[in-house]
Order: C-alpha cells, then structure tokens, then sequence
C-alpha cells in the first residue's frame, strides 16, 4: 500500500526516465520535423520549432497551437511525432527497475506516447518485461492526450479492474493531474528542478525526480510518506 492506496499507475515519459533540457530540446526538434516535414505545415523548421517550444510553455502540449492555429489532426500529429521520437537519446535512471520490484503495490503505465514508442522506450530503459502487460497507451482509449477530461480515468481503471479511488496516479505534467484528481486518485507530482506547481490544490504530493518518491515510499513500510 502507498498512501492506502494499492495500486500505483505511472506516466511514463519524463517521469520513468530522467528529464533534460537537451532531452527537451530534442523533442521540440522532433515535433517541429513531424509537423514541416510529415505533416506540411507551412513554417520553416525554426518557425515552426519556436511555436513548439512557445505552445509546450503556454498548454503543456506542443502541438495546442497547431491544432487551434493551423487546423492540425491531432492524431495525424500524434503518429507522425512518434515516429520520430528519438528514443535512443533517453537517459534512464540506473537501477530503476530493482526499486520498483520492491513498491509494495500494483504497477501500471499510463503514457501520452503511442504503443510504437511506449515499447521503444521500456526497452530501452529497461523496464519492459516488468511491465509488458501493464502498459496503456491514450491511443488505447481513442484519444490523444491526458489532460482533455476524467473519462480518459475512469476507462482507464475499467481497463485495469480497479476504481481510482484505489490508487495513486504519477506524473511530471501536472496538467495531466487535475482530472486524476477529480475522479478520486491521489496524485503526485515529478519535477526536476523547481517545484512550478505548488499553487495547485489538486496536486497531494510533490517530489524532485522520481528516485526521491520510490525511496520515500521505501523508507516507510507503511507506506505513510511525506512530500519532499
């Protein structure tokens, strides 16, 4: 149990593996290439780049300013990224996977990434075999990102077989936190280097990078830990 909770369900991207600026950058280079190149949004690569980075600042989402500006299909922008994601450029904690065995819970993944790269990604950072069942892609439930409405929740704990009140959901973006929330889930925060998001009441918990929360929940066999 961890908060009384039993079940732990995991964001993947930037929250399973150690966030960067040069790892961020890649990704706004990645999105940018998808929407020129793949998708023929008419920007040149550094117009098109600096939207990335502007609507990632302003929505959590790089691609909010090409759907609302430009008339881009979402899922059309969602493959297309993917595809390009450079997954072989992601840091991974070292020993990640011998700390997560030891989480006195049942493990989930919910990610933003398609299945493509969701399977790309676990591979590479080691954690695939422990969570090869256990992994759901947005595409799983017909959307494309988190942070839209509580339904995208709610189905996704049918999937599983639990009720959110059963567990604690974990992610970096605390946009994809509020509907969490509202379904019942206790959540908390991954940051990296400030803590952006403590005005939110809808955040329970925050840590700087995932380590600290597993050794938190480690330290206590309980599970009664405390927001660092």
């Amino acid at each position: 149990m961890v908060y009384g909770r039993r079940v732990i369900i995991w964001d993947l991207d930037d929250t399973l593996y150690l966030r960067t600026a040069e790892w961020a950058d890649l990704l706004d280079t990645a999105m940018a290439k998808a929407l020129v190149e793949d998708l023929g949004v008419p920007l040149s690569f550094k117009e098109a780049k600096e939207k990335v980075t502007e609507s990632y600042r302003i929505y959590r989402n790089g691609g909010e300013i090409f759907y609302r500006d430009y008339g881009v299909d979402p899922a059309k922008l969602f493959y297309a990224y993917h595809q390009r994601k450079p997954v072989e450029k992601i840091t991974a904690y070292p020993g990640l996977l011998d700390k997560i065995k030891k989480i006195p819970a049942e493990q989930y993944i919910f990610t933003a990434s398609d299945r493509y790269a969701s399977e790309k990604i676990l591979k590479h950072i080691g954690l695939y075999d422990y969570f090869k069942d256990r992994f759901y892609s947005v595409e799983d439930f017909g959307v494309y990102k988190k942070n839209e409405s509580a339904d995208v929740y709610r189905q996704y704990c049918r999937k599983i077989g639990v009720s959110p009140e059963e567990c604690v959901f974990v992610d970096d973006s605390y946009s994809n936190l509020e509907f969490a929330k509202e379904v019942g889930m206790i959540t908390v925060r991954i940051y990296y280097n400030n803590n952006s998001a403590k005005d939110k009441t809808y955040i329970d918990y925050a840590y700087k990078g995932v380590e600290s929360f597993i050794d938190a929940i480690l330290a206590s066999s309980q599970g009664n830990v405390a927001a660092q």
